[in-house]
């Protein structure tokens, strides 16, 4: 589990195809500075695992689901910037809201652009999975923990404060790209709770 709090930033440095999988290697934070193989990172908002790393970088697999949810060609990740967050520990405080790591599905910017030192995006969702996203409540863009200002039309609208402009890559996106969404998990729990009831 994670809070969509990043932490840092880092680019990947190598990505390699193979047979329904691509090793993706990351540069390593420094403040990064307690990992260990088998770790989970929440990387754009999907969770990996640590297979192996030293002082500069680490190193992932993206599997097969990962990759049908993703749906990007492998070259393509070469050279971006990825959110990174660490797995969250007993007793740690949530400043966001509970995050899997599991990405549900690609959502398409609409807008983006600055308001003054805030930044505004909105991102179109699928239908299917919009009862889980309503005004005020919780949506992860990226593995970013973010408030939901308007939903509308099937279209989730936030707003970045300076801080989450800083620390995350959110206000690199443009309008017609895709990005990473996962709807809030106490939610998406209570209505399919009530749909095994009905």
């Amino acid at each position: 589990m994670f809070s969509g709090i990043i932490e840092a930033t880092a680019q990947v440095q190598n990505v390699e195809q193979r047979e329904n999988l691509v090793q993706v290697i990351l540069s390593r934070p420094s403040i990064f500075d307690d990992i260990e193989t088998g770790d989970s990172i929440c990387c754009n908002g999907v969770c990996l695992t640590i297979e192996k790393f030293d002082n500069f970088s680490m190193q992932f697999s993206l599997a097969n689901e990962t990759l049908k949810i993703l749906n990007t060609e492998a070259q393509k990740l070469l050279g971006q910037f990825w959110n990174l967050e660490r797995s969250l520990r007993f007793g740690d405080r949530i400043h966001g809201h509970l995050v899997t790591g599991h990405v549900e599905f690609l959502g398409e910017v609409t807008r983006s652009e600055a308001l003054g030192e805030s930044w505004i995006l909105d991102v179109k969702v699928c239908q299917s999975l919009k009862s889980y996203i309503w005004k005020k409540g919780s949506v992860a863009l990226q593995g970013v923990s973010l408030t939901v200002n308007e939903f509308a039309q099937n279209i989730l609208s936030v707003c970045l404060i300076p801080e989450t402009i800083k620390r995350t890559n959110l206000s690199h996106f443009k309008v017609g790209e895709m990005i990473n969404v996962e709807t809030d998990y106490m939610a998406k729990a209570y209505f399919q709770g009530r749909n095994h009831e009905l």
